[in-house]
């Protein structure tokens, strides 16, 4: 794993994730939404750096704006953890290097919070197996459970119930992210979105795909992702990624994705990266030393 063994930091990457497609199959007695979606990672994203303390105090930086140190999704994971701890309750240093944009739809704070949980699992030597800090996460956030498990994968429920489907072609992907900050709750709770979708198996999705069924609202709501979606359009067939707002469009080389981003005009901001099936956290901290 990448470890700064001079002052004892460990730092991991914090992949994006891309939902290949999005079906809203019902509405739950809870409010929530029974879904179903395919996960893949990007080998793209946040990185976060973690140095154990000798007290139990648990420090971030840089700060990110607007978002209370509490309500961080980084330091809410690592409470979770401290709760866990038998003894002297452990601390932390830890350090975010942002590269994700919030509300892109792309699983940064999620991300962010599974990473924290595997990271500090390890370091605090707490021995949790996956399956307890994928219900952990759970709470924190739907995407945060695939991010622990670091597997591309079918998902069901909430997002929760998971199938890994190593078998995913791991194709590059140009991601454009339009600059706006879409409301995930006002999107879910629109008269206008569909929640009827026809559940389909695992085979079916492999064979067929679907459609992102959250597009349609989005749209409406922020003209501009609609704008992005017709242009990238006319180079490879686009399509949004959970509620947006950032949107994809597959190639079979990093030559044309990247042929396709140079045309694209310099109000847009974009990225090129790799899907891969096992997440880029887990090639890192579990990969034979």
């Amino acid at each position: 794993m990448t470890e700064r063994n001079d002052d004892k930091w460990l730092t991991l990457p914090a992949p994006a994730k891309l939902n290949l497609f999005l079906h809203i199959t019902g509405r739950r007695a809870d409010g929530y939404h029974n879904l179903q979606t395919l996960f893949q990672f990007l080998d793209y994203g946040d990185e976060l750096s973690f140095r154990v303390r000798d007290d139990s105090e648990l420090t971030l930086s840089p700060a990110i704006d607007d978002v209370p140190f509490e309500d961080n999704l980084i330091i809410k994971a690592a409470r979770l953890l401290q709760s866990r701890a038998t003894g002297k309750t452990p601390g932390a240093d830890i350090q975010l290097k942002k590269i994700l944009p919030m509300g892109g739809g792309l699983g940064g704070g999620s991300s962010d919070a599974a990473t924290t949980l595997l990271a500090l699992n390890h370091l605090w030597q707490l021995n949790l197996s996956l399956d307890e800090l994928a219900d952990m996460g759970l709470a924190l956030g739907a995407d945060v459970p695939v991010f622990i498990r670091g597997e591309a994968a079918f998902a069901e429920g909430v997002g929760e119930v998971l199938t890994p489907v190593p078998e995913l072609d791991e194709p590059w992907f140009l991601v454009v992210c339009p600059q706006v900050h879409v409301n995930t709750a006002k999107i879910f709770s629109h008269e206008g979105l569909t929640r009827d979708t026809e559940v389909i198996n695992i085979r079916t999705a492999l064979r067929q795909g679907g459609r992102n069924d959250c597009q349609q609202v989005v749209t409406m709501l922020y003209p501009e992702i609609g704008k992005a979606l017709n242009l990238l359009n006319k180079f490879s067939f686009a399509k949004m990624t959970g509620t947006g707002a950032c949107i994809f469009s597959s190639f079979g080389s990093e030559t044309e994705a990247r042929q396709v981003s140079d045309q694209l005009p310099a109000e847009y901001v974009a990225f090129v990266a790799k899907g891969t099936n096992l997440s880029t956290t887990h090639k890192v901290l579990f990969r034979p030393s």
